[in-house]
């Protein structure tokens, strides 16, 4: 079973060189931390940053360079800043080639719920609707299941959406699954945990074809 920085270990493996990335609040922020240094990557955060580095050292923190989740970030050579609108121009105009966002709910056709729980204090919408609407390429990173042990992984989303049909992938703590037109596909189990496992937590469809591989991190 992975914990939140493994969860980032294996999405940085879906970054390829030369891309664009925007990474959501919470568990994406990490995913800078373990890209390979062999490859030029441009992280882009829709509070107006592009070329965020990893997180800063203790001691080594700038609070005035911060990412969407005002969380202190480092900045790479030739790292630039600018205002919302040219932000989101990127993020509209599809220059964007990988968005990886947390998510409350991923439904089995791919719709996502991440940014509100009725009754409950949440951050809000933030930049979510127009990156799920702008996108072709999705990965949510989250836990597999909730605080109660319930599934995230659902048939249809039970939270208001952020996007429909639009998540290509999930990495979770137990499993890498890939949105298909018949359900969640398992790609990969994380280490120490089996199918059955997986399958219990998934209350979504959940397609298995052969043997599935132990992931790699």
């Amino acid at each position: 079973m992975l914990d939140k920085n493994g969860i980032a270990k294996r999405i940085a493996k879906e970054v390829k060189d030369g891309y664009y990335v925007n990474l959501g609040i919470g568990i994406p922020t990490l995913v800078a931390n373990f890209v390979r240094d062999d490859i030029s990557v441009e992280f882009q955060s829709e509070n107006g940053v592009l070329g965020m580095g990893p997180f800063p050292f203790e001691g080594e923190e700038d609070a005035d360079v911060i990412n969407a989740g005002k969380q202190t970030i480092t900045t790479l050579p030739g790292a630039s800043f600018f205002d919302s609108a040219l932000s989101f121009g990127m993020i509209r105009g599809q220059h964007v080639h990988l968005t990886i966002l947390g998510a409350m709910e991923v439904a089995e056709n791919g719709d996502i719920a991440n940014w509100k729980i009725p009754g409950k204090m949440v951050k809000g919408m933030g930049g979510a609707m127009d990156l799920v609407a702008s996108a072709e390429n999705i990965i949510v990173a989250m836990m597999h299941t909730n605080r109660a042990g319930e599934s995230k992984l659902l048939k249809r989303c039970t939270l208001p959406l952020t996007g429909v049909g639009c998540v290509t992938k999930i990495v979770t703590n137990l499993a890498v699954l890939e949105v298909t037109s018949e359900g969640f596909k398992l790609l990969e189990r994380a280490p120490g945990v089996s199918v059955d496992e997986i399958q219990a937590a998934t209350k979504g469809k959940l397609v298995v074809e052969g043997e599935i591989p132990e992931m790699q991190i």
